[in-house]
């Protein structure tokens, strides 16, 4: 039996692109003892599935460091929501949930065991799930905040933010601090660094991005993933989880 670690990305129909990064899969995690989870900017609604065949569902906050993923885990789906989706598909803020999760009922959403056994019926259930809780009317200075921030990967000041989004400077702030349990600067670190992943990935060492020297570069990519950006680049043994979202695109 192929026991190899198997990682596999959907991205959403076009109408959930606001609350929704992708849908993956990642099989055969018990053989990879090592694996690291590194911050991404998203909140994942995980569907995991222990050694034993049990169906664990638990929704994870922001990261803003690296994480050990758990050993008993054997395979997962998940669903990676963009900010916006907390408010609004959750109705919740989870600034309780940094760098740490919850978990769910067993039967959230009307999700079994049985959902694990195929990848891409699982990802149409879920994008059913998700249409039913779409919002009728949202905060259209939100929505154009996220939009902002992802085209140019968190590379913005808020000043420039509240002017273009006509939202003060403090509003902003409080609404990260309240909503997602940081700040709109630390978040926006988040998003440049997992820009920096690809070109770590294509072996540029240096930053390819705003940062202010190579030192300051480096000392960013250890921050939120525990190693330097040469380490990162080797990913020996596919240690860092997220980073394999890059062989798939």
């Amino acid at each position: 039996m192929d026991q190899t670690l198997h990682c596999q990305l959907i991205k959403p129909h076009p109408s959930l692109v606001d609350y929704v990064y992708c849908f993956s899969s990642l099989q055969n995690l018990t053989n990879n003892n090592d694996a690291v989870v590194i911050p991404n900017g998203k909140i994942d609604l995980m569907f995991s599935q222990t050694a034993d065949h049990q169906l664990h569902i638990s929704l994870l906050g922001l990261e803003t460091k690296p994480k050990y993923a758990k050993p008993n885990v054997s395979g997962f789906f998940s669903v990676s929501f963009n900010p916006l989706a907390v408010e609004y598909l959750f109705n919740i803020s989870i600034a309780d949930l940094l760098n740490s999760g919850k978990i769910l009922p067993n039967d959230f959403w009307n999700f079994g065991i049985a959902d694990l056994n195929d990848f891409e019926t699982f990802c149409e259930k879920a994008s059913q799930k998700i249409r039913s809780r779409l919002p009728n009317e949202i905060d259209e200075r939100k929505r154009k905040l996220f939009e902002l921030i992802f085209a140019v990967h968190g590379e913005i000041s808020i000043k420039e933010l509240s002017e273009k989004i006509f939202w003060s400077e403090r509003q902003i702030n409080r609404y990260f601090s309240q909503q997602f349990g940081l700040s709109l600067k630390a978040y926006c670190n988040i998003l440049r660094f997992q820009a920096s992943l690809s070109h770590i990935k294509d072996g540029q060492l240096y930053p390819q991005l705003n940062f202010t020297d190579q030192s300051h570069f480096i000392k960013e990519i250890k921050k939120l993933s525990g190693v330097s950006p040469k380490e990162l680049f080797k990913n020996e043994n596919d240690r860092f989880l997220q980073f394999l979202v890059y062989k798939e695109q």
